[in-house]
């Protein structure tokens, strides 16, 4: 039979990361381009215990069928976090679980614009929250993403000039790919626009927890007093990605609908994976918990950030981030990146991810690819940024 696609579908294209994850799976490569989190970062021992009682105590609640809003007990602990960080405001604020942050994003995306609309990004973004926008048809459009943040002239400019503009898309914190933090003064402009304007923002923050230095700058939702910023966290960067466990503070007209199109998804996010997450918050020191991880990421990232400083040609520039999962790395403007990054893995045996996975449209040059410090060993970290060093050497020369 030959299968018609939809016209929603037809054009999605498979994650250039997850066909580039292919090549790790060939004998003595090294990956820079995965997004995990630390082995060593996981409670496993805790979650074991946490889970085996809930097992044998309470065996029905964690197997069966549950609301689709999300587990009562932790989307209270949610809410006072939130709170406590002011991006949840029980005023005027509702709180729903997620399938990941992922779901949440997309959600958003298909609870406030129809296909045509315009989506504002940051050039380059998530490829993942990318590609659940294009599947509902809208018009996304990219505004270049300088050091401190978005360029506010070209967001502007992109307001004024694009149809139906209905949504700005953030990563604020350690953004994915870039790692480059927002700037309060940027956060402020961007939130001033989006009032003048009359646009929502998709605040995107799996990574804000990971802080290892520098100061913690305030959230979009913090500065919300309009209720047009939508906040996604997840538990994926501070627990566990396998969990599945995201969330979505916003409005509460907003969350009502969120509510109904999750239920016409995927019913409810996993009620155990949920029990888990609330489970773990009561069975922990949350910020004493967030320190260790900001440990084991401050070495990983140093190490990392060091032996490209002693390894890499100086014509690659790049620069240490100050928290989450990545280094980005831009190479010399007559270099060929997509070759540049083939040759890596086929010859070097050293899998990075080419810049142009992140872009609206790939076919847009690029000399950026991006470096993943958090999934590697440190021994798969000094050995295989040694060899990526000695490789752009031979290529850029000192």
């Amino acid at each position: 039979m030959q299968f018609q696609f939809s016209n929603d579908v037809a054009k999605l294209q498979p994650s250039a990361i997850r066909e580039i994850l292919k090549f790790t799976s060939m004998p003595g490569v090294i990956s820079f381009a995965a997004g995990n989190p630390a082995p060593e970062a996981f409670p496993t021992e805790l979650i074991a215990d946490l889970s085996s009682k809930l097992l044998r105590e309470h065996p029905v609640m964690a197997m069966q069928y549950s609301i689709t809003e999300g587990y009562p007990e932790l989307r209270e602990q949610l809410k006072q976090w939130m709170t406590e960080k002011h991006c949840f405001s029980p005023e005027t604020d509702d709180l729903i679980i997620t399938s990941g942050a992922q779901q949440a994003n997309e959600l958003s995306c298909k609870v406030l614009l129809n296909p045509g609309d315009t989506l504002i990004c940051e050039a380059p973004s998530f490829i993942g929250s990318l590609n659940a926008f294009r599947s509902y048809g809208v018009n996304l459009v990219s505004v270049p993403l300088e050091e401190d943040g978005m360029d506010l002239a070209a967001l502007e400019h992109t307001l004024q000039t694009e149809p139906n503009c209905k949504l700005i898309y953030i990563i604020p914190n350690f953004q994915n790919p870039t790692g480059r933090v927002t700037s309060l003064e940027k956060r402020k402009g961007i939130y001033e626009l989006a009032c003048k304007y009359n646009v929502a923002i998709l605040e995107d923050d799996p990574y804000g927890e990971l802080r290892i230095s520098g100061e913690s700058v305030p959230s979009l939702k913090s500065m919300d007093t309009e209720g047009r910023v939508l906040y996604a966290g997840s538990f994926s960067k501070i627990l566990a990605p396998g969990f599945r466990v995201g969330y979505l503070s916003a409005p509460k007209e907003l969350v009502q609908k969120v509510v109904v199109c999750k239920q016409v998804s995927d019913v409810h996010t996993n009620i155990w994976a949920q029990i888990m997450c609330s489970e773990f918050l009561k069975n922990v020191d949350l910020q004493e918990h967030l320190e260790g991880l900001r440990k084991i990421y401050r070495h990983k990232c140093t190490l990392m950030a060091d032996t490209m400083e002693a390894c890499f040609s100086k014509k690659v520039a790049w620069k240490k981030p100050e928290g989450g999962l990545f280094i980005w790395c831009t190479l010399p403007d007559d270099c060929d990146m997509p070759e540049f990054c083939k040759k890596a893995v086929s010859e070097y045996k050293i899998a990075v991810v080419p810049g142009n996975a992140f872009l609206v449209d790939e076919s847009q040059p690029t000399t950026s690819f991006r470096l993943n410090f958090s999934t590697p060993t440190d021994e798969q970290i000094v050995t295989g940024i040694t060899i990526l060093g000695r490789m752009t050497k031979e290529l850029f020369s000192e």
